[in-house]
């Protein structure tokens, strides 16, 4: 007897330390033990978001995801990739480029031209991006046209080959989506699954909420607001998967000296800022770079034309706010929103 006991009194912490190390172990495997971690930031001249459940921060990986896409596509970085084409001193692209502009491309083509990544000589000329000063005639319009186009620019053998060298390209209306795509990339890699990730009010999202529910995602109310302090909801989506972006007129704009209101959608076609009803469109798509980029084509092309495109793209959903014809809000959207319309 003497002897069994002197082996229980050795075994005991033994015992003891499996099963605090297996209780460990489980409770660290168990995501529902797994805290979520909050960080946010500044880039690409707006605001970032990240709510994720893991068990440390990833803070400096975003970071570090977030400014390659800065290194790579920025116009206000001078040492960009980008603005280095831009300036006519270079013509070698980098991985993440390529992939961005053969989507611009690919994108250009499906909305016959109402997106355009060459659009910024137009953007500066109507008052917005790098310049500001008069606005221009309808000859200044037409001499800026002529180096104006997607067709006008491709890549040969990793070079950005442009057909006039006074063309500039400008990513703003992908860019801040291709790097939300980028950091929920990074979650993914890391076996995150449940995520938010927002830039600029361009999200991704999967799974749940540190709640346990879907997320929650606002559409703003287009209240006409250059500063823009008002958060007015006009509506609430409930979403566990998916990429959304936004675009909008009633927020970038300014009044000109006659009186009239100048938007910052400019139509590549015409070389004028956009007259359609339309003043704010969400976009839902497989990635948040192809939401990005529908959603400022679809405020160029006006409700009736961005209906017909999404007939014939049905990885697409979107909720229009427009005014109709009495200046009243009125909205649209696609028959799938219709349940992850929250209450």
């Amino acid at each position: 007897m003497k002897t069994s006991g002197n082996k229980w009194k050795w075994q005991l912490p033994f015992l003891l330390l499996l099963i605090i190390g297996s209780v460990f172990i489980i409770r660290r495997n168990d995501p529902h033990t797994i805290s979520f971690q909050r960080d946010e930031g500044m880039i690409f001249g707006t605001v970032w978001h990240a709510t994720y459940q893991s068990d440390s921060s990833l803070r400096h990986s975003i970071l570090n995801e977030l400014q390659q896409v800065d290194a790579s596509l920025s116009m206000f970085n001078p040492n960009s990739t980008l603005s280095l084409i831009n300036r006519g001193e270079s013509e070698q692209t980098d991985s993440l480029l390529r992939i961005v502009f053969t989507q611009a491309q690919e994108i250009s083509k499906a909305t016959d031209g109402s997106f355009d990544v060459t659009v910024a000589p137009l953007v500066n000329a109507w008052g917005f991006g790098f310049k500001n000063g008069t606005l221009p005639d309808s000859a200044q319009v037409d001499s800026i046209l002529q180096f104006v186009g997607w067709q006008k620019v491709c890549l040969e053998d990793n070079l950005l080959k442009k057909a006039d060298s006074r063309m500039v390209l400008d990513f703003s209306a992908i860019a801040k989506g291709f790097g939300v795509d980028q950091v929920a990339n990074l979650f993914r890699r890391k076996g995150i699954e449940n995520f938010m990730i927002e830039i600029g009010g361009e999200v991704v999202v999967h799974g749940t909420n540190p709640k346990g529910t879907a997320w929650n995602i606002g559409v703003n109310k287009p209240v006409e607001d250059s500063t823009s302090t008002n958060k007015e909801i006009q509506a609430v989506l409930s979403l566990q998967d998916g990429a959304m972006a936004t675009s909008g007129n009633y927020r970038n704009y300014y009044i000109d000296k006659e009186g009239r209101k100048v938007a910052h959608t400019i139509n590549p076609h015409s070389g004028y800022p956009v007259q359609h009803s339309i003043l704010s469109s969400t976009v839902f798509a497989p990635t948040c770079s192809m939401a990005d980029a529908f959603a400022t084509s679809f405020m160029v092309m006006g409700l009736e034309r961005a209906k017909k495109v999404l007939k014939t793209h049905p990885e697409l959903q979107a909720y229009f706010i427009y005014a109709d014809e009495q200046n009243k809000l009125q909205t649209w959207y696609s028959d799938e929103l219709k349940e992850k319309l929250a209450d």
